[in-house]
């Protein structure tokens, strides 16, 4: 069975896919109740397995047509010890659940190996609070709070972690640390606002250096998650070495702001096309960029229209 944890083939060029936004597609297009937004409780069942299953079949599909590799990030983004709590689950039921999203993953690589490039998988980390709001978190308590769940992708199958729609700087860097200290390649994906910025306020470039600086540059990457290119592409096109550590976009499919998105009740699924036509933009002027999927808002069509655009776009750099 492939392992990367010391070799991760996405830093190797190529490109990578990866799913859409998974707890949008389950409630508003499935009709599932999941409480506080978590998918991790899925994996108790196997009702809920097979939904998975069925899930991340239909990316891996787009991969294999598109002769691209895969992240197969785990269903674990509220699967920390605070909304774990809310849930009902003690510390090893937390354990246990973590561990079976990877489990669920080398099962769906063991079965996918024909798609004849890497199959990666990623233990997805979530903040400690919600992901909408300022995460005002200091290095060492964050380290010490998101050890519990690196601690046990560490134990397991995973390739690597990677901690998505973080938006304060403190928890950035105690994932990281604690990712080192656990031996696990990790990646951070910040969310911004409207306006290109974290909640707080503070700059994207400022955000990677600071989180570089203290970790003497641990993260094997950086990504932006949860908000539409035009939140985040204007700064991104003033370009300098900081943007080079950008590996992966995961963008809304909606304009709306945060704020907007949190009060909605109905979904904003956007337009997969015009969605596809940025990222190709993105791409052409930032060729690091390798790891491709959506966030809120995004399903399938979404990703395959991505896909569709960019490809023309790589095979040019």
């Amino acid at each position: 069975m492939a392992s990367y944890r010391h070799a991760l083939p996405q830093l190797g060029g190529g490109l990578f896919v990866t799913d859409g936004g998974m707890e949008t597609t389950f409630i508003f297009h499935d009709g599932l109740q999941l409480p506080h937004f978590a998918s991790f409780v899925m994996l108790a069942s196997e009702d809920g397995r097979d939904r998975l299953r069925a899930y991340y079949r239909r990316y891996l599909d787009i991969a294999r047509k598109h002769g691209a590799g895969f992240i197969l990030d785990t269903p674990t983004w509220r699967a920390n010890p605070d909304w774990a709590s809310k849930l009902g689950y003690t510390t090893e039921a937390l354990h246990m659940a973590n561990v079976a999203g990877v489990n669920l993953m080398r099962e769906l690589r063991e079965r996918h190996e024909e798609l004849g490039r890497p199959i990666v998988i990623s233990g997805a980390i979530g903040p400690r609070g919600d992901g909408y709001k300022d995460g005002r978190m200091e290095a060492n308590e964050a380290e010490d709070y998101h050890s519990e769940q690196i601690a046990s992708f560490a134990n397991s199958d995973a390739d690597m972690v990677t901690a998505f729609t973080l938006t304060g700087v403190g928890e950035a860097i105690g994932v990281a640390r604690a990712a080192a200290a656990h031996g696990m390649p990790c990646a951070i994906s910040f969310t911004v606002e409207t306006d290109g910025r974290l909640v707080g306020g503070r700059g994207l470039r400022q955000a990677i250096e600071a989180t570089d600086e203290a970790t003497g540059g641990s993260p094997a990457y950086y990504m932006i998650n949860c908000a539409h290119p035009t939140h985040f592409s204007p700064v991104l096109e003033r370009g300098g070495d900081w943007t080079r550590r950008i590996a992966g976009l995961r963008a809304n499919a909606s304009r709306m702001s945060h704020a907007e998105l949190d009060d909605s009740e109905t979904l904003d699924a956007g337009d997969p096309a015009d969605l596809g036509q940025r990222y190709r933009e993105l791409l052409q002027e930032m060729p690091e960029i390798r790891i491709i999927g959506g966030c809120c808002g995004t399903d399938h069509r979404h990703v395959a229209a991505i896909c569709e655009a960019c490809m023309p776009a790589l095979a040019s750099t």
